[in-house]
């Protein structure tokens, strides 16, 4: 599959129903970063008035994990992706709509061509910053993702 915006959100719609009900939407993908975004909404509030956090995890893992699909399919490699750590900081209640980005494409182009050299797993630390429509850090999400050449 062509990793573009409408195809991860075509698929989204039949494998993960939840991201697609809580209307997180693969907004851009390119060469250097992923942009999604999601809307608080009442499927994903917490009984504080703000979305949930697993909400705010799930469009931030959503941001790295297609820009690692990216990588992977500009590699042209058979490679096997799985997070492994996931660690968060919480700044401002997140309310309204959140915008996720990584900016991490070349940190894990470099990952890659490491894994086809060595033909041996590696891990690479990516960062996902959830701003909301004021432009103010909401949350900060850090995914180790593995990665090994499948056989």
């Amino acid at each position: 599959m062509k990793i573009t915006p409408s195809k991860i959100n075509a698929f989204m719609f039949f494998k993960l129903p939840l991201g697609w009900l809580s209307r997180m939407r693969v907004k851009k993908i390119d060469s250097i970063s992923c942009v999604v975004s999601i809307h608080h909404k009442w499927i994903n509030q917490n009984p504080f008035k703000s979305m949930f956090w697993a909400a705010q995890g799930m469009a931030a893992e959503m941001s790295t994990g297609a820009l690692v699909m990216k990588a992977i399919e500009a590699s042209q490699k058979k490679v096997s992706m799985l997070v492994t750590k996931q660690e968060a900081a919480f700044f401002k209640k997140a309310t309204g709509k959140i915008i996720f980005t990584c900016s991490d494409a070349a940190l894990i182009a470099s990952t890659i061509q490491k894994c086809i050299a060595t033909n041996k797993g590696q891990t690479v630390n990516l960062t996902s910053q959830g701003v909301n429509e004021e432009g103010i850090t909401v949350s900060t999400f850090k995914f180790e993702w593995s990665l090994k050449i499948k056989s």
